[in-house]
């Protein structure tokens, strides 16, 4: 995870907690240009995430449900105003990134397959988000309306020549995906968090609820290709997984669903 040296905390963090981080050394983390995330070398370690006002209430519920299942790190802090902050204990470890994980990329392929199929198999109960797909479904429409089509998404086993075309095949697909499992609903290598290659928590957790376990074979599947630059290890995330409960009919409507981000 990125960590840039900066020499004070931004004007958008409250006094309160400007106090007390006073004296601890600041770096800037942000991955996005949505958020701006600073890290606090105090008490173990802070993130303090600061994004536009509304846009982090879901992610501090669902750390919330997450850390109470022992799989993220503690919400110390959530408050909105004309911006949202949200202020988590830092987690064990470090993201899959580290190069210690790429360097041995079939054993983390394996690692993220097993580790995701144990959060598919866990409890969902008392999740705050129970019909995740209900606003998956509603951002593909809005935003296939707007004009928005990015085929970075896709890799060699989903390719869509035209916004119509990968529209088409997420109309005719969408009814299989369901809200029957817990999802982390960004499944990425930044996002999650390992300890001699055993997951110690999840990250970034805004996207997830009770949603369709596809979504993050989808983007397991796609972030393993993006930061090893091969697909050679999707086939071993999967197997890993469990191939009893992956559909490539499902995975296709996911890949066409997600160019619409």
């Amino acid at each position: 995870m990125k960590k840039t040296p900066i020499p004070s905390l931004p004007r958008e963090i409250p006094d309160a907690w400007r106090s007390r981080l006073a004296g601890a050394p600041l770096f800037d983390s942000s991955s996005s240009p949505e958020a701006r995330v600073i890290y606090a070398e105090y008490d173990g370690g802070v993130y303090c995430k600061i994004a536009p006002a509304g846009t982090l209430a879901q992610e501090a519920q669902m750390t919330e449900y997450f850390h109470g299942k022992g799989l993220a790190p503690a919400v110390l802090d959530y408050r909105t105003g004309a911006r949202d902050l949200l202020v988590t204990r830092a987690a064990e470890g470090e993201d899959a990134t580290h190069p210690d994980y790429l360097s041995d990329p079939a054993r983390l392929a394996a690692v993220m397959g097993k580790g995701l199929r144990a959060l598919h198999d866990s409890d969902a109960s008392g999740c705050p988000v129970p019909r995740r797909m209900d606003g998956y479904f509603a951002l593909v429409e809005a935003n296939y309306q707007r004009g928005m089509f990015d085929p970075s998404y896709l890799s060699s086993h989903a390719h869509f020549a035209t916004a119509a075309e990968a529209y088409a095949v997420y109309q005719n697909g969408k009814d299989a995906l369901k809200n029957d499992t817990l999802i982390h609903g960004d499944y990425c290598l930044p996002n999650i968090m390992l300890r001699k290659f055993r997951i110690s928590a999840f990250v970034d957790v805004g996207n997830g609820g009770v949603g369709d376990r596809h979504v993050d074979l989808f983007w397991g599947a796609w972030s393993l290709f993006f930061n090893l630059k091969t697909d050679e290890y999707r086939e071993r995330f999967f197997d890993a997984y469990g191939r009893d409960r992956v559909d490539n009919d499902i995975l296709r409507t996911v890949a066409a669903a997600e160019v619409f981000g």
